[in-house]
């Protein structure tokens, strides 16, 4: 027998204004694309102008300024005492206030000095992302399709690998964009960018990686057992047990080893083939989001505004509304004035995202310089602090969350090159002498004892451990084995040569 009646559930659930999920696709933005993105704003939204705002021109009564220097009614928010993800609102009567005067001005006091300061470009490899993105306007895609091909690409880690199942990917879009897809949608969208250049980016794990990579060489005999190994005794063949799979594939030693070159030439992280032959002739000018200037023998982050343009609120538009609301309301004034005010409220909050994002990346870069002062003097590795993205979101006061959306894609230009803020975080391990070090010292000295290894006789894990431990880093052989995989080097039984 069934019960029917009333029940009463208390859900917690989390809602972002528009403000805040615009600002999230700001922090994510390198100066390059926010260029872009505000280019189509001002194409998209007639209420959103862009240069200095005309009333700026006018004298301005000094009596209404503050000691810091704010007028009190100009409708801007400084953000000294606030998240840059707190939830805003605004108040539409502030578009026809008579005594508004917003600011809305881009152009932070922090610029350097000239534009000469402002750009300082090396010569690197295009974005992988950019290429990728690049390459998802060749395929069928519809517009929504292309737009969340686009922020899947976002996902893809520094080695090139998506490692986000299609529900992962799914739950993320529907938190971080606010659109609902299918797990079939998702799945067409994943395999269409695993179709890309380099091969074997978006991969999962690394079997799928090298698999995808042998399916697009010439099916040669050689390339042909190389994929079954693969696909039926990858796990065998991570562990090296060669004569088992010899036995179980019924091949000969040199059928085997043919195989096996193959396998070693196949690239274990495709995001690092971007750089290399294949993709030299699409080498550009990488330009910095922050350079670090010295000046009196103190150092300061500048924030590299190039070419983005003042912008402000249409006074035009401001105006219709005015007329609008003092109009007898009807059908007609009513879905006018809506309209009018629906613009004005996404150009203002377009603008504060930007004001917000550029006082959140100056925080953010203020708190790496001054956690990794040493490093920004010197250039020496050994002079990183281990640092996690905690450290710097309990100096902000910002969410973990929002530093690694800073960090994401962001470079900062020294006078001993241009780095990936990324760069700048690394694990935490105490050295014989019980001090912390970074783990990017370790790596370094890592690299540096294999490169120099005989080829003929390379040297195990377990040998590295000892050299390590002589340095002063004790440190276990799966961690040795971890950090030489991340740089990128293959087992000593794979890198000797005969």
């Amino acid at each position: 027998m069934q019960n029917f009646g009333l029940q009463q559930t208390l859900t917690q659930t989390t809602k972002m204004s528009p403000a805040q999920i615009q600002l999230i696709k700001m922090l994510e933005l390198p100066s390059i694309e926010l260029n872009q993105r505000i280019n189509e704003e001002l194409q998209e939204n007639p209420a959103l102008e862009e240069g200095r705002d005309p009333i700026d021109d006018l004298t301005i009564d000094d009596s209404t300024i503050d000691e810091e220097g704010y007028m009190p009614d100009d409708g801007y928010d400084d953000g000294r005492q606030r998240d840059p993800l707190q939830n805003d609102e605004f108040n539409y009567e502030q578009y026809v206030s008579d005594d508004e005067t917003p600011s809305y001005l881009l152009q932070p006091q922090y610029s350097a000095a000239d534009e000469d300061q402002r750009e300082v470009p090396i010569i690197g490899g295009s974005s992988l992302i950019e290429e990728l993105k690049s390459q998802v306007y060749l395929t069928n895609m519809t517009k929504p399709e292309r737009h969340i091909a686009k922020w899947v690409l976002g996902n893809i880690d520094d080695d090139g690998y998506l490692r986000r199942t299609t529900e992962q990917l799914v739950d993320d879009l529907m938190f971080q964009e606010q659109l609902t897809v299918t797990d079939e949608e998702m799945a067409s969208i994943v395999q269409q960018i695993k179709s890309f250049d380099p091969p074997g980016i978006a991969s999962y794990d690394l079997q799928e990686c090298l698999m995808t990579q042998l399916k697009r060489k010439e099916q040669t005999d050689s390339v042909v057992l190389a994929y079954q190994i693969l696909e039926n005794h990858f796990e065998a063949f991570s562990k090296h047990h060669f004569d088992r799979i010899k036995q179980r594939l019924h091949c000969t030693d040199e059928q085997f080893q043919a195989a096996v070159q193959e396998i070693i030439r196949l690239n274990q992280k495709p995001a690092n083939a971007f750089t290399g032959s294949v993709y030299e002739s699409q080498r550009e000018s990488i330009i910095p989001d922050f350079s670090i200037e010295e000046r009196d023998d103190e150092l300061f982050v500048v924030l590299n505004t190039g070419d983005i343009p003042e912008l402000h609120v249409s006074r035009e538009y401001s105006q219709m509304l005015a007329d609008y609301s003092a109009m007898k309301q009807t059908p007609e004034t009513k879905q006018a004035t809506q309209f009018i005010r629906s613009k004005l409220d996404a150009a203002r909050w377009f603008i504060d995202a930007i004001q917000q994002r550029n006082d959140t990346l100056m925080k953010t870069m203020t708190a790496i310089l001054k956690f990794q002062y040493d490093f920004f003097l010197d250039g020496e590795v050994t002079s990183l602090k281990p640092m996690v993205l905690q450290d710097i979101a309990n100096r902000t006061g910002f969410d973990v969350s929002t530093i690694s959306r800073v960090s994401n894609s962001k470079y900062v230009g020294t006078r001993f090159g241009i780095f990936p803020l990324k760069y700048f975080f690394s694990e935490k391990m105490e050295n014989a002498e019980g001090d912390e070090i970074s783990t990017r010292e370790i790596k370094k000295l890592l690299q540096e004892l294999i490169d120099a290894e005989d080829k003929k006789a390379p040297l195990t894990d377990e040998q590295l451990v000892e050299v390590l431990k002589v340095h002063g880093y004790p440190i276990a052989r799966r961690t040795v084995a971890k950090y030489r995989d991340q740089l990128g080097y293959a087992v000593a039984r794979l890198r000797k040569s005969v």
